[in-house]
């Protein structure tokens, strides 16, 4: 009983986890194709630059703009263990206590004399997109998303491909009524690109394994008519065996009567020794 109730604590934990970090397999795994290239995203697998991908490694990124502040994560919750965000209003991403850590993005504002709080992200409602349709290269937009009942609001990171350096977002811009904007360049927005182009095996591969299959049929059903209706035993449960016994004789017949034809002088050739009249 112990045991069993252990189980259900752990399996509860986890599922508290995956609710609180969910649309994290988007993230891990992200891929579109386009003609004969398949063009596969990870935002949270290691790289030269960065052990977590695009995850910041201080638990979040923070950006300032005048008197606005923006946190957040990407495809996670944020973690501080360090200058963790001071403001009010934060009851819908970790309350006073503990604000920003039940949210992947928040948003904050001087109001009064006062920092005011307003979660506008979840890692849960986590979307991925590109930023180019016609060149996937480019890199992917993350978007997450928040409602609070009354207004949706979100955020979208640019991710834009750089394989050689990594630079964190410096602003951001308002898009809407709740719904903000901010870019950042890091290897995580490269694709890893396949060729998804193959020879194939062409209408003379095709016509060969439908042949075969149908060869296969043949042979099927004609053994399952003799076996069970004819009752025949044996090596004779094979249809038509004495012509399949035959076959490699005759293959081998008409091998040989083609290369001798081919091999025959033709009659319009003259031989250097005929007799010749004086």
């Amino acid at each position: 009983m112990a045991f069993r109730f252990d189980l259900l604590k752990l399996l509860l934990l986890t599922s508290i986890l995956q609710i609180v970090n969910g649309g994290s397999s988007s993230c891990q795994h992200f891929g579109v194709e386009r003609g004969d290239k398949l063009y596969n995203f990870s935002l949270t697998s290691p790289n030269s630059l960065s052990p977590h991908g695009a995850l910041s490694e201080d638990g979040f990124y923070k950006v300032e703009v005048n008197d606005t502040l923006l946190w957040f994560q990407i495809c996670d919750g944020m973690i501080f263990n360090h200058d963790p965000p001071r403001c009010f209003d934060c009851q819908e991403c970790g309350g006073q206590l503990h604000c920003g850590t039940t949210c992947s993005a928040l948003f904050a504002h001087y109001v009064g004399g006062y920092q005011v709080c307003k979660t506008i992200g979840r890692a849960s409602s986590t979307e991925i997109s590109l930023i180019d349709e016609k060149n996937p290269d480019t890199g992917i937009i993350v978007k997450m998303s928040h409602n609070d009942g009354q207004v949706n609001c979100s955020l979208s990171v640019s991710v834009f491909c750089d394989y050689n350096k990594l630079r964190e977002p410096k602003s951001f811009e308002k898009l809407g009524t709740c719904d903000y904007a901010t870019m950042l360049r890091h290897p995580s927005g490269c694709a890893k690109i396949i060729s998804t182009h193959a020879g194939g095996l062409g209408w003379f591969g095709t016509l060969l394994i439908i042949i075969l299959c149908l060869f296969g049929l043949y042979l099927l059903t004609g053994i399952v008519y003799r076996f069970f209706f004819l009752k025949v035993r044996g090596i004779q449960v094979i249809p038509n065996l004495g012509f399949w016994m035959t076959l490699p004789h005759r293959a081998k017949s008409f091998l040989q009567y083609t290369f001798a034809r081919n091999r025959r002088p033709s009659g319009g050739h003259r031989s250097s020794y005929s007799p010749v009249d004086f």
